[in-house]
């Protein structure tokens, strides 16, 4: 069970980390009114207006434009070249691409670097459980999202799963990395990335007749209310886990992981005013938006079995019954049966006993010397080795789509 829990974790982890974060996220049910106050945001104050109605109006006309040029492909090329955070904006970029890239790769003024240094040593001791919950927990979550399954299935991405998992998990390394929004790191490149594709997304998907046809109505995709879906299902599903695995946590780690988190959302576009200032405040938005609206598609079932399919590639002493087991573990039963997961009988007592004891085991050898940083260094080089993995060792490169899944 120890090697299940630091390599086989860490390695499903770096394959299904983040799918949401570059998925577009919504429920395709009827939600509760939108009743969260922005006076709980990091803006302390906004408009009111529900998120289900409001998306990116500085991308999406840019990112419009982009693709009705044909300037996708040379946009792409440049891109290529652009990988620090510190580095000036490639050669190339159409001017109103250049301007909006300008802009949106700032920082918020409200970002600490102290909290975001905290983040990152919250990730040299607890990387093996962020791992696993974002890949097993996080990832799967997002195929029992309705309207994100059918995002990601319909759109470009959703033809070659594995590519798209690998661009997506460079997303949640990224995060995690201990440089992630300092000038050497890539966060920045990455978020921005994304928010492209998002824009991109938005501009194609709705020409997508399967997607339209699934959409319930959804005239243009990943809303602002969509992408804090997604967030829940990644930093706030990942710290109640957390606390339900009794997972050691001080005051100064909690609030440096949330602050990674929270500056990662307005990096990747939404509105600060839906930006939780708080644990409380996100695990009661969450509550809203989030937890009433999982519900089972084809679509999802179909992406979970090709996922769950990947991450048994990726080792292969991992069995699907084990696989399926700690995922039921992970995301609870009402999730594990919308997305089709199967009941493993002997598998799941066994990790519910087993896990707690591990979990135990591990915080009782942290505090030894040189613990932390040689658990940080195995699970780096598993990180490193799964993207390298889901890349077939070639570059994994965040890139515009110009056209949605071929039908």
């Amino acid at each position: 069970m120890e090697e299940l829990s630091r390599r086989s974790m860490l390695l499903a982890g770096g394959a299904l980390g983040a799918l949401g974060a570059l998925g577009a996220a919504a429920p395709a049910q009827a939600r509760p009114p939108w009743t969260w106050a922005a006076s709980g945001s990091v803006a302390g104050q906004g408009a009111g207006l529900d998120p289900e109605w409001v998306w990116d109006d500085t991308a999406d006309p840019v990112l419009a434009a982009v693709i009705d040029r044909g300037d996708v492909p040379k946009v792409n090329e440049a891109l290529r070249q652009w990988t620090r955070n510190d580095q000036p904006l490639p050669a190339g970029l159409p001017a109103d691409l250049r301007e909006f890239m300008e802009d949106a790769r700032r920082l918020p003024s409200w970002a600490d670097p102290a909290k975001l240094r905290a983040a990152a040593a919250f990730t040299t001791k607890k990387g093996i459980y962020t791992g696993a919950l974002y890949g097993l927990g996080s990832g799967l979550m997002s195929t029992a999202i309705p309207r994100e399954a059918r995002a990601v299935y319909y759109s470009k991405g959703g033809a070659d799963m594995k590519d798209r998992i690998a661009k997506t998990a460079q997303l949640g390394y990224d995060v995690g990395d201990l440089n992630a929004y300092q000038p050497q790191g890539t966060m920045i490149v990455t978020a921005v990335k994304t928010r492209l594709v998002h824009a991109a997304v938005r501009h194609l998907l709705p020409q997508s007749p399967g997607w339209s046809r699934t959409s319930n109505g959804q005239a243009v995709p990943i809303s602002q209310a969509d992408l804090m879906v997604t967030w829940h299902s990644l930093p706030t599903f990942v710290m109640r886990k957390l606390k339900d695995w009794r997972v050691p946590i001080t005051t100064t780690e909690s609030d440096g992981f949330l602050h990674v988190w929270q500056v990662t959302a307005h990096m990747m576009g939404i509105l600060d005013e839906y930006i939780p200032s708080s644990w409380d405040q996100a695990n009661a938005q969450s509550q809203q938006v989030l937890d009433p609206i999982l519900a089972a598609t084809p679509e999802g079932v179909e992406l979970t079995d090709v996922l769950l399919d990947i991450v048994a590639e990726l080792d292969a002493g991992l069995t699907r019954p084990l696989i399926n087991a700690f995922s039921r573990y992970t995301v609870g039963d009402r999730a594990g049966d919308l997305i089709g997961l199967d009941k493993e009988p002997f598998w799941q007592p066994l990790i519910s006993a087993a896990w707690p004891l591990l979990v135990a085991f591990r915080e009782g050898l942290i505090p030894l010397p040189l613990v932390p940083a040689a658990a940080w260094t195995v699970e780096e080089a598993i990180r490193r080795f799964v993207l390298l993995f889901l890349a077939e060792g070639r570059g994994i490169h965040l890139e515009i789509p110009d056209a949605n899944r071929p039908s």
